[in-house]
C-alpha cells in the first residue's frame, strides 16, 4: 500500500512539474535566459555568478510570468487548436485560479530578483511583461501587426543582460535590442506560416498578408537582410564598447547569409518544409550569433 501510496505522490508531483513547465513554456524560457546571460557576459568587466544566478531566475520568471498569463487570456482559443489544445489550462488539469497564482507568483519575484541587479533591469523586465500581455496578446486575433508589437518584448532579453551588467542604457544594448528585433520576424512569420492553418482556427492573425504568399516571403527575405547589416555593425567601431572582431563580424555575417539562403528558398517553393527549415535555421542563428560575439570578447 505504501508503494502505491508513494508511487502516486511521485506520478502527482511529476505530473505538476510537467504542467508548471508547460503553462511557463520552459524551453522558450531557457533560450531567453540564455540570450540574457550572452548580454550580460558581453557588458560586463567582471563577471558575478550571483548577479547571473539572479539574472537566470529573473529572467525565466518574468518570461514563465508572461506565458502564463497569455495561456489564460487564450485558454478559449487555445481549445480550438490542435497545437494547444492539450496545454494545462484547456485540457481542465490546470485551472485558471491555479494559473493566475503561478503568473503573479513568478512577476513578483523575476521583479525583486532582477531588481537586486538594478532597478532599470526589473524596469525593462516589467515593461516586456506588460507588452506581451496587454498589447501583443490581445493583437494576435485583430491584426496582422501583433508580431511587430511582439518583437519588442522578444528582443529585450539580449539588451536585458548588457543593462543587468552595467546599470546603463545606451548604444550598445540598444544595438543588441535591435538585432534580436529584426531576428524576430523570420522567425516567427516562417513558424506562422507552418502552423497558418492551426492558427486560423484560433482566429489568429500572425502572417503579415494574411497569406502565405509570395509578398510575405519576401517580407521575411526583407527582415532577415536588415538582421544581417545590423548584426554586424559592431565591427565599424560605432557601437560603443560592444565591439566585434573582423574575423568574428564574417562569421556572423556567413551564418546570416545560410539563413538568407533558407529564407529564399521559401520565397522560391513557398511550402510548409521550406517555412520550417527557416524556423530552425532561425534558431541555430540567433544561438549561434550569441556564441560568436560572447567568445570574441573573452577571446
Amino acid at each position: 500500500m505504501k508503494t502505491a501510496v508513494g508511487t502516486a505522490k511521485t506520478n502527482s508531483i511529476a505530473a505538476a512539474f510537467s504542467d508548471f513547465k508547460e503553462i511557463t513554456k520552459a524551453r522558450l524560457a531557457v533560450s531567453v535566459v540564455f540570450s540574457s546571460i550572452a548580454g550580460y557576459f558581453l557588458g560586463a568587466d567582471e563577471l558575478s555568478w550571483v548577479s547571473i544566478a539572479l539574472l537566470a531566475f529573473g529572467g525565466y520568471c518574468m518570461v514563465g510570468a508572461s506565458n502564463a498569463y497569455n495561456q489564460v487570456i487564450e485558454r478559449d482559443l487555445d481549445a480550438l487548436m490542435d497545437r494547444t489544445k492539450n496545454r494545462p489550462i484547456p485540457s481542465g488539469r490546470m485551472s485558471v485560479n491555479q494559473a493566475m497564482t503561478i503568473a503573479i507568483s513568478l512577476t513578483l519575484l523575476g521583479v525583486v530578483a532582477l531588481y537586486y541587479l538594478n532597478a532599470q533591469t526589473a524596469m525593462f523586465g516589467a515593461i516586456s511583461i506588460f507588452l506581451y500581455t496587454s498589447v501583443y496578446t490581445p493583437l494576435k486575433t485583430k491584426t496582422p501587426l501583433a508580431v511587430f508589437v511582439g518583437a519588442f518584448p522578444g528582443a529585450i532579453p539580449f539588451m536585458l543582460g548588457w543593462v543587468a551588467a552595467t546599470n546603463d542604457f545606451g548604444i550598445e544594448p540598444g544595438t543588441l535590442f535591435m538585432i534580436q528585433f529584426f531576428w524576430q520576424f523570420p522567425h516567427f512569420w516562417a513558424l506562422g506560416w507552418m502552423l497558418d492553418e492551426d492558427y486560423k482556427k484560433g482566429g489568429f492573425k500572425m502572417l503579415p498578408t494574411g497569406k502565405k504568399d509570395g509578398a510575405t516571403a519576401l517580407q521575411i527575405i526583407m527582415y532577415t537582410i536588415w538582421m544581417i547589416l545590423i548584426s554586424v555593425v559592431p565591427v565599424f567601431g560605432i557601437t560603443g564598447s560592444l565591439q566585434l572582431s573582423v574575423p568574428a563580424a564574417i562569421l556572423v555575417f556567413l551564418m546570416g547569409m545560410v539563413m538568407l539562403i533558407f529564407a529564399l528558398r521559401l520565397y522560391e517553393k513557398r511550402d510548409n518544409a521550406s517555412a520550417r527549415k527557416l524556423m530552425l535555421a532561425s534558431v541555430s542563428y540567433i544561438t549561434l550569433m550569441q556564441l560568436v560575439y560572447v567568445a570574441d570578447k573573452l577571446i
